[in-house]
């Protein structure tokens, strides 16, 4: 047990932290006590990246850069990684790193407040790929927002760095770096500041020692809804369990009929799977947030979160997932469609947790799935749908529909999927079965939209989703 000593790479050196605030987020950190002041605060809630800052972190022999909003992230989150700030990304001779030299000639910065965040953007993109086309940019800095330059000289500045070389001081410095990361790999974390406690097990069994002994404590995944408490409401969050440094919790395996994946999984790392089984899955998974939040945003902790309008949730209840409950004496499986209560509650006990989700694969039916929202990337949903068909000789032979944004919970349209079960394939039943919609749901309205727009919309998309079965392109239209 590493008791209280928070242990990561700045840069290129071993900083130890004795009993830090669990609840002061990375971004407070850099600014207020490294005094690195070009990472910025826009929103504090990760949906403006002017807060982007990079973590690296060690797999098998190599090191992964991941960008993260350090706005909503919390400072233990780094135990055991390396922090990259942009004042890193300067050699010690005094040079401008190859992105920040792109960002320069192609003038992408006016006001320059957002310009850190992109750089360490691209940054993380140019150390994790080696071709960077409009697709992959476009998708990098979806996180950023600029009100300045458009984003079109951005965009041409992470094109000029396939015409760069990929040797920089990082990889440079790679194996010392490596070394370093080793030197100072952690132990089970138990933070103790003031009346806050903080704990990071490496196991189970350990994690499920410290929920006996603090079963009130806020579970921590990703985080990215958890720390808005404190960046938001301005509440401290007493006790934190930290279930991201749990390795049993993150895997993806495929069985024969379905999908496992462990809770703590990233979504980056599901959306990357789910590709080739479900490929509107991965669409909405792109659209759920950008790459800074689904780094560390995971499949489990959005099932948990349990918003109305948690986007894999829909998708899920349409899939008929399952999840496998993991309680302090055993594990129990429930049908994820049993498991949502009323708004933000579920059937989760005290000191039980989400083991793993188990997603059926189904061969034979088509799956389609949309997010609506105002905007196209990292925004949330005005409304969420998904379908799940069986067609056999142009009859519906089983249907599953879900919807989120369109009640206090993610919810089926049972009354809809009724209309259409055992129906022939066709735009009549589709427009009658639509008018169903009305009985399964009474959405409200709220600043992102009225409950009109919800329920015309929700509607839409039933029609839609026939027109694209019945184009047999089966293709996405956003």
């Amino acid at each position: 047990m590493d008791k209280g000593i928070v242990k990561f790479l700045f840069n290129d050196k071993i900083l130890e932290l004795s009993n830090p605030d669990p609840n002061q987020t990375i971004l407070n950190f850099i600014r207020t006590e490294l005094k690195k002041t070009g990472t910025k605060e826009g929103c504090a809630e990760g949906g403006c990246g002017a807060c982007t800052v990079v973590v690296g972190e060690l797999n098998k022999n190599n090191i992964e850069y991941k960008a993260i909003n350090a706005c909503i992230s919390f400072l233990p989150f780094l135990n055991g990684k390396q922090l990259l700030v942009v004042e890193n990304l300067i050699s010690k001779e005094g040079k401008l790193h190859p992105v920040q030299e792109a960002m320069v000639k192609c003038h992408g910065s006016q006001c320059g407040f957002c310009t850190p965040g992109f750089v360490m953007s691209l940054f993380s993109m140019y150390k994790n790929h080696d071709n960077y086309n409009n697709e992959l940019i476009k998708d990098s800095i979806s996180g950023n927002l600029c009100r300045c330059t458009g984003y079109r000289p951005i965009v041409d500045a992470g094109k000029s760095l396939n015409r760069i070389s990929k040797i920089d001081q990082f990889s440079k410095n790679k194996t010392k770096t490596i070394k370093l990361l080793k030197k100072i790999n952690t132990k089970n974390l138990f933070i103790t500041n003031q009346d806050k406690k903080y704990f990071s097990p490496k196991k189970i069994k350990d994690l499920k020692k410290i929920i006996k002994k603090n079963p009130n404590s806020s579970f921590l995944s990703g985080g990215t809804d958890l720390s808005l408490k404190v960046t938001k409401e301005r509440k401290d969050i007493q006790n934190i369990i930290n279930l991201k440094d749990i390795k049993e919790l993150d895997f993806i395996k495929k069985k024969k009929n379905f999908i496992e994946v462990g809770a703590a999984t990233p979504l980056i790392k599901f959306e990357n799977f789910i590709k080739k089984h479900y490929s509107d899955f991965n669409s909405v998974l792109k659209r759920y947030g950008s790459i800074q939040i689904r780094n560390v945003g995971t499949i489990g902790g959005n099932i948990a979160t349990a918003s109305p309008i948690g986007d894999t949730l829909p998708i899920l209840l349409s899939l008929n997932a399952e999840l496998v409950i993991e309680t302090l004496k055993n594990r129990k499986i429930l049908s994820i469609n049993e498991f949502f209560i009323s708004y933000r509650k579920t059937k989760l006990k005290k000191g039980e947790f989400i083991y793993c989700i188990r997603i059926p694969l189904y061969k034979k039916n088509i799956f389609k799935a949309y997010k609506i929202s105002k905007r196209f990337d990292d925004d949330i949903s005005s409304l969420c749908g998904s379908f799940n068909l069986e067609i056999s000789n142009n009859k519906i032979k089983n249907v599953f529909i879900a919807f989120g944004g369109m009640a206090e919970i993610p919810k089926r349209a049972r009354i809809c999927e009724k209309s259409l079960k055992n129906k022939y394939l066709s735009l009549d039943v589709f427009l009658k079965a639509r008018n169903y919609l009305e009985k399964d749901f009474n959405p409200i309205g709220d600043m992102r939209a009225s409950k009109e727009y919800r329920l015309e919309v929700a509607k839409n998309l039933l029609i839609k989703c026939f027109h694209e079965i019945n184009s047999k392109k089966l293709l996405r239209i956003n």
